[in-house]
């Protein structure tokens, strides 16, 4: 802990939504350390109080929480045990790991964790770098209840955090977000070609449904940058193709059949093998209207 007893806190990677949940905690007074594979995305944390490491393991030395927000379980694990970070930890201290893995993944790092007497949490989260940047991120917990109670302060600046489960339940919920996440761009997309075909404004459309019953924060976000036809990545199309198959991986382990997941998985899979992988994933809109040989507003 610093003088104000706010805990040290390493940062693990700071791309689009690492950089702003570190901001956050950095302006909330806790000493943060940041670390990224391309330095040039930590390098403007520096400004904002960050001290900058060099690797894992030099971020991680005598912070009470590590913070990790890579892009899959293969990072996750190449930066927490192949580049030795785990071994840098201190005991008792704890890995928060906000990164969107498989949840027999997460479950296998909090085992490995344990033994070295580090507590694990995984804590998936949704809101997209709007709600990275305000601080509203929904928060979803896996692991130990009193683990997950004592960082309330830790969590706070980042958003509301839900405690879901054991161990590998925050990563389940995450995918099930995930699932509801991509079903519903695709009905949103489908939705403004329909309008359009039938000749009315998409955004007029937009606006006259808002506060119905089809309301949500994708209709809000996703439906504008569909009007708009501005698709930079929030959430890039890859990785929401990557949640769509670890879904696709624990629907066959349960003996379950999602058919509505298995078709917008379809569609995501065509788009990003097509070379779209780096469109955010409202983008979708553009593959439907390929395959309907529209070109859209």
């Amino acid at each position: 802990m610093n003088a104000a007893g706010k805990k040290k806190i390493a940062f693990l990677g700071t791309g689009l939504m690492g950089a702003p949940m570190a901001r956050r905690l950095l302006g909330a007074g806790f000493p943060v350390t940041v670390w990224n594979r391309d330095i040039a995305k930590a390098e403007p944390l520096a400004a904002a109080g960050a001290r900058l490491a060099r690797d894992p393991a030099e971020a991680v030395d005598g912070a009470g929480v590590v913070f990790t927000m890579l892009s899959d379980g293969s990072a996750v694990e190449d930066v927490l045990f192949a580049k030795g970070a785990a071994e840098a930890i201190s005991q008792r201290a704890t890995v928060i790991d906000t990164s969107s893995i498989a949840p027999p993944v997460a479950k296998d790092h909090a085992r490995r964790l344990a033994d070295l007497g580090i507590a694990h949490v995984d804590a998936p989260v949704s809101g997209g770098v709007v709600g990275a940047e305000a601080g509203s991120l929904a928060i979803m917990a896996g692991g130990d209840a009193a683990v997950i109670e004592g960082l309330a302060d830790v969590f706070a600046p980042l958003g509301r955090v839900t405690h879901v489960g054991p161990s590998g339940a925050g990563q389940i919920c995450k995918l099930a977000n995930q699932q509801i996440v991509a079903i519903t761009i695709g009905a949103v997309a489908e939705a403004m070609m329909l309008v359009e075909a039938g000749g009315a404004s998409r955004e007029k459309f937009r606006e006259a449904i808002r506060g119905g019953f089809a309301e949500s924060r994708i209709l809000e976000l996703h439906g504008q940058r569909m009007v708009a036809r501005r698709f930079e990545p929030g959430g890039p199309s890859r990785l929401q193709l990557k949640d769509l198959n670890a879904v696709a991986a624990m629907a066959e382990t349960y003996g379950l059949e999602l058919p509505l997941t298995a078709d917008v998985r379809a569609a995501f899979d065509a788009f990003v093998q097509a070379g779209n992988g780096e469109l955010d994933h409202s983008a979708l809109l553009l593959h439907l209207e390929k395959i309907n040989h529209r070109k859209g507003a």
